[in-house]
C-alpha cells in the first residue's frame, strides 16, 4: 500500500516573514526537484542537480509527505502549533518545491516528499519522458556524458545527472544494479554504446534507466 501524503502548514517561530509580505508581488512558482541537503530553522537546502538551492520556510510554507498529519497533531497535542520542518522532512529526502522568487530570495509555498529525484509523474507529465542513444565520451559516479547523431545526421552532446536511483542494464543481463550497490562506473566505461531513457528537469537530464547496447572495445 502506497503511504498518504498530507499537507500540514509549518509551525515555526515567527508568524510571518519579509517574503510573507510581498508574496503577491513574486513572480509566477516555479519548481525544483532535489535531495535536502540542510534543514534550518527558517530554510531548507536542496541539491538540484549539481546546484545547492536554499529556499526560505515559514508559517505559509505547506509540507506534504507521509506520516506528516500524525506528526502534526502529536506537536498540537505536546501544546505547539504544529510540526516543524525537521519534524517530516529528513536530510537526504528527495524533494519537489514549489517556489517564488522573492527579491532575489527563493520563498518554498509547498514541499512534497517524493520517491525519487526523477520519478516525478508531474514533472513527467510536463516534460515527457525521452532516451537518446549514443556512445560514452566521460563517466563519473555522478554523470555521463554521450555523443551522437539525430536522424537528421546532426551531432549532438548530452550530459546526465546519474542519480541512486538510475537502472544499469548490459544487453542480455537483468538489471544490475537493482538491489546491489554497484557504481555506474563498474558498468559503463568510455567508448560504450548506449541508450538512455530521461526527464528534462529544469536546466538537468535526469536518466533514469541507461542500457548498454554495446560495449566499447578493450584496450
Amino acid at each position: 500500500m502506497r503511504p498518504t501524503l498530507v499537507a500540514v502548514a509549518l509551525a515555526l517561530a515567527f508568524v510571518s516573514s519579509p517574503a510573507s509580505s510581498v508574496f503577491a508581488q513574486a513572480d509566477k512558482a516555479k519548481t525544483a526537484r532535489g535531495t535536502v541537503t540542510a534543514l534550518g530553522a527558517d530554510t531548507v537546502t536542496v541539491k538540484v542537480g549539481t546546484v545547492d538551492m536554499t529556499f526560505a520556510v515559514d508559517s505559509k510554507t505547506n509540507v506534504i509527505a507521509a506520516g506528516a498529519g500524525t506528526k502534526d497533531r502529536a506537536a498540537q497535542a505536546a501544546g505547539a502549533t504544529g510540526a516543524k520542518l525537521a519534524d517530516v522532512v529528513k536530510l537526504g529526502q528527495p524533494v519537489s518545491v514549489s517556489y517564488h522568487d522573492v527579491a532575489g530570495k527563493l520563498h518554498a509555498a509547498s514541499i512534497t516528499a517524493v520517491p525519487s529525484v526523477g520519478a516525478d509523474p508531474a514533472t513527467a507529465a510536463v516534460t515527457g519522458s525521452k532516451s537518446s542513444s549514443g556512445t560514452v565520451d566521460a563517466i563519473t559516479a555522478t554523470s555521463m556524458t554521450i555523443n551522437g547523431s539525430s536522424g537528421s545526421g546532426a551531432k549532438f552532446t548530452q550530459t546526465f545527472v546519474i542519480a541512486p536511483d538510475t537502472k544499469v542494464t548490459e544487453k542480455g543481463a537483468s538489471t544490475a544494479t537493482k538491489g546491489a550497490k554497484v557504481a555506474i562506473t563498474d558498468l559503463v566505461a568510455k567508448g560504450d554504446k548506449v541508450t538512455v531513457s530521461y526527464q528534462a528537469q529544469g536546466t538537468t537530464l535526469h536518466a533514469s534507466n541507461v542500457v548498454v547496447t554495446m560495449k566499447g572495445a578493450t584496450k
